[in-house]
């Protein structure tokens, strides 16, 4: 008998000083049963960075041609397509054809670091898409933050992110691998 899915219930609260974005959004998240806490995290902060009325979570791993965030216009064009952890080169080449922008945001220390020495020159060529590493360290201190209800505030400010959850603070330095150009 299959797995079901593990319900998140999530009040994001995003203070971004970068953009001048402050919103609070209530999320209900669905943690597929192979997905582990550090991704479900990463999944949060990766909405956090990107947040904006209209961006959704989607199916994500139970589909394959789905992103695990994305953002469209109201004609239903895709303007952002955000995929976590080390896609295929394929997957990255069709995400950039599909969608104005694309993020990809890794994580996992030398298996991220080896994929993207891998996969980087073969990148060059899109302008529309931001490679951003989060180290090991962040993301498991973030996965130590998840339970089932969690009311996040995530504050970011020159590009660096404190994430809080009740009495725990994490604090995140992305590193950009790839910058859009677009």
């Amino acid at each position: 008998m299959a797995q079901k899915a593990t319900i998140y219930k999530v009040e994001l609260s995003v203070s971004d000083m970068d953009r001048h974005y402050y919103e609070t959004h209530k999320l209900t998240v669905a943690k597929h049963p192979s997905e582990t806490d550090e991704r479900l995290m990463v999944r949060l902060l990766a909405f956090a960075l990107n947040a904006h009325e209209h961006l959704e979570m989607t199916k994500g791993l139970s589909t394959d041609d789905e992103p695990d965030i994305w953002q469209k216009s109201l004609s239903d064009e895709l303007e952002l397509w955000v995929a976590l952890g080390q896609p295929s080169e394929k997957l990255v080449r069709q995400s950039c054809g599909k969608a104005n922008a694309v993020a990809v945001y890794c994580y996992g220390g030398k298996t991220a670091e080896m994929w993207w020495e891998k996969i980087k020159n073969s990148t060059t060529r899109f302008d529309n898409l931001q490679v951003t590493n989060f180290s090991q360290t962040d993301t498991e201190a973030l996965a130590a933050l998840a339970h089932r209800s969690m009311q996040l505030q995530v504050n970011i400010q020159d590009g660096d992110v404190m994430v809080s959850a009740g009495d725990g603070i994490v604090y995140v330095t992305p590193i950009t691998w790839k910058e859009a150009t677009c």
